[in-house]
């Protein structure tokens, strides 16, 4: 019996990870009495969903800034602090984050800093936050303030005054700089500076923080960064090896180096027109990454667990109804292109030139399609 025998010996099938190349050798008649050629290994031509995942490690931990620094609480008021919070602690809209001579420094929302007195009058970004929180912790409703107004009138006095009655203050109707702390959401704190019984002055920082919004952040290698869009969904396996699903929320556009390569102390921008950062080591070098954010779907499920490093599955593509077969079943063709080996009746094999689609690395499949080629069809794929 005469068959034609495909060797995949050479050049790269470089999404896979494998390499390969064919070489046609003729045919030749069986010597009289050799053993029949063992029969090879085959594998299914599949259909069905499939998946681009990138993989990468991520840290879990809080969201803070975008950057990833921590949020800095900005002591404005004078005297001495008589109560701080410990690390660790989740603060509040409305709640007291610290006391300067026992008087409490509310904390509530927005991204304006306080930086004077709103008393009745008094117009501006920092007023319109204050509304809003006034009516979100309902001391007033929507009716009687607009939560986006940016001015000072009687009803803003009015909520103020029951604020200040809430927190056991003298229910002045204007609140004095000092009196209260605008961050951008809940306040989780991570480290406090300022020391119980010491003095407390304007302008000085009293605690760092994060908000209490549970976030894994990846480095991403910058070569990756078109991969990789917000919305992408996300595989996310914890320190028990446990898997929740989570989203990318935002992905960074300037490249960055860690903290150790080049000449600075911290984190600096990769060298123009190069795909590596400098490095204070000579000879060595590390890649430039980008900031990636992935928010859980289900954030209890990811405990209590701060700094910890996790891995990531970012799916960046999908088909949900592929031909495919195993990556070890492709042949590159010398002019070219690749083909599989379909098992027909008898030996008679034959190979079906495919054009390659999605490749589906964690389950080592690629989508193809090809002339007659379906579902259901064995390919030969190499011995194991």
């Amino acid at each position: 019996m005469r068959r034609r025998t495909w060797l995949l010996v050479g050049a790269a099938v470089v999404a896979a990870g494998t390499t390969g190349a064919v070489i046609a050798t003729s045919g030749t008649d069986h010597a009289a009495g050799a053993s029949p050629a063992p029969p090879p290994n085959t594998a299914t031509v599949t259909q069905g969903s499939l998946a681009s995942t990138v993989s990468v490690a991520g840290i879990l931990t809080f969201a803070a800034r975008p950057d990833g620094t921590p949020y800095t609480v900005v002591n404005q008021a004078s005297g001495t602090y008589t109560v701080l919070p410990t690390a660790g602690q989740a603060i509040s809209q409305g709640q007291v984050l610290y006391r300067v001579d026992d008087s409490p420094v509310v904390l509530l929302y927005g991204k304006t800093p306080a930086y004077r007195s709103l008393s009745s009058g008094a117009v501006g970004a920092d007023v319109a936050e204050l509304n809003a929180d006034l009516v979100a912790l309902g001391y007033a409703s929507s009716a009687q303030l607009s939560p986006t107004s940016p001015s000072f009138g009687s009803a803003t006095t009015t909520a103020v005054q029951k604020l200040q009655a809430a927190l056991g203050e003298t229910q002045t109707g204007t609140l004095t700089l000092g009196e209260a702390v605008f961050e951008p959401a809940a306040l989780r704190v991570t480290a406090v500076s300022a020391p119980l019984g010491g003095s407390a002055q304007p302008g000085q920082s009293v605690m760092a923080g994060t908000s209490t919004t549970r976030q894994v952040q990846v480095a991403l290698d910058a070569s990756q960064q078109t991969d990789v869009a917000v919305g992408d969904q996300v595989t996310i396996t914890l320190p028990d090896n446990r898997t929740t699903p989570g989203v990318v929320t935002s992905v960074g556009t300037v490249a960055t180096c860690s903290a150790g390569s080049g000449s600075g102390p911290g984190p600096s921008s990769a060298a123009p027109g190069t795909d590596n950062c400098s490095s204070a080591t000579p000879g060595s070098n590390s890649t430039p990454t980008v900031s990636v954010a992935v928010t859980p779907s289900d954030p209890a499920v990811t405990g209590t667990w701060d700094q910890a490093p996790v891995q990531v599955g970012i799916t960046t593509a999908r088909v949900p109804n592929a031909l495919a077969v195993p990556v070890t079943a492709l042949l590159a063709q010398a002019g070219g292109g690749y083909s599989v080996e379909v098992v027909g009746a008898a030996g008679a094999d034959h190979l079906v030139a495919v054009t390659l689609g999605l490749f589906d690395d964690a389950a080592g499949l690629v989508q193809v399609t090809g002339a007659g080629l379906a579902a259901g069809q064995k390919v030969v794929v190499p011995a194991t």
